[in-house]
């Protein structure tokens, strides 16, 4: 009798709110680098897949952005709700993906679920905080308000695979910017996941985006795209954060890199205003008032 042959799931890349095949139609596969078995097939996006997503973006960034504080954290907050609900879904992917014990990955999971709801509560807050009425001479009265930069790539490290999507996803977008994020080489699984759900929660299309492949082939495109405002960059390696930095001075891109050894569980260095505020921009306002 023949033995039935499993058909492996092929994740395609998650552009402008659908899932597309990537242009170069390349793909590798994904190991359980526990046995060494395959898990299914990954895109390996290309250069036109980078282009395809910072115009995907651009476009979410009105819609985004021109929503209330308060609804953009209510969004979120159903992202998180959606992903208690399969929390178990994404404890079994992380485990099939690396070489961490099911306990470790329940708490990365749970761990990441805490911190959505953190910046989900921050969104209509911050601007508060971050604003200010400045003094100025008698008959003028100013005052400064945060805006977002505009459309962010992120650059993900190949540490661990779900903690630090949700932590830097969550940072970006609270303040109304838009992301590439350019996910996990070495286990991919959890960040294509978590596109299925947003795929089917309230977040506009454009708004996140993700892509997955070769990280060397895609950073210096990513990098360099004078449409992109400001990079978050998640690396490890300084030669390559340096290569990063003089690419994003192209256009002046606002750079933004994490410390070696950055620990994603300390919620002192991942829970603050701060991780909002590296991706805003100040706008101040004058008028004169009647003497």
């Amino acid at each position: 009798m023949q033995t039935r042959l499993e058909v492996p799931k092929m994740y395609k890349l998650f552009i402008g709110g659908k899932f597309t095949r990537t242009e170069s139609e390349r793909y590798t596969d994904a190991i359980d680098p526990k046995n060494g078995q395959k898990i299914c097939n990954i895109s390996r996006a290309s250069r036109k897949d980078i282009r395809n997503s910072v115009t995907a973006a651009r476009a979410g960034f009105a819609d985004w952005s021109g929503k209330t504080a308060y609804e953009r954290g209510q969004i979120m907050y159903r992202f998180a709700e959606m992903l208690e609900g399969r929390k178990e879904q994404f404890i079994h992917e992380i485990f099939i993906s690396t070489k961490q014990s099911r306990s470790v990955c329940a708490r990365e999971v749970r761990k990441a679920i805490d911190r959505l709801i953190y910046f989900a509560g921050f969104c209509d807050k911050w601007i508060q905080i971050s604003g200010s009425v400045n003094p100025v001479q008698s008959g003028y009265f100013n005052f400064s308000i945060p805006e977002p930069t505009g459309v962010v790539g992120i650059i993900l490290p190949d540490t661990l695979s779900f903690l630090p999507l949700i932590s830097r996803l969550s940072a970006v977008t609270a303040s109304g910017n838009t992301c590439i994020i350019i996910a996990n080489e070495e286990s991919p699984i959890p960040a294509l996941s978590a596109a299925e759900l947003i795929a089917t929660s309230d977040f506009p299309a454009g708004v996140i985006n993700i892509l997955t492949g070769i990280k060397s082939e895609l950073i210096p495109h990513l990098a360099g795209h004078y449409d992109v405002n400001a990079l978050d960059v998640c690396e490890e390696n300084k030669s390559d954060v340096r290569n990063i930095q003089e690419l994003c001075a192209n256009n002046v891109k606002r750079f933004n890199s994490l410390k070696t050894g950055h620990d994603w569980y300390n919620d002192e260095d991942n829970e603050n205003l701060r991780e909002i505020e590296k991706f805003s921009e100040l706008k101040t306002v004058w008028h004169t008032i009647g003497m």
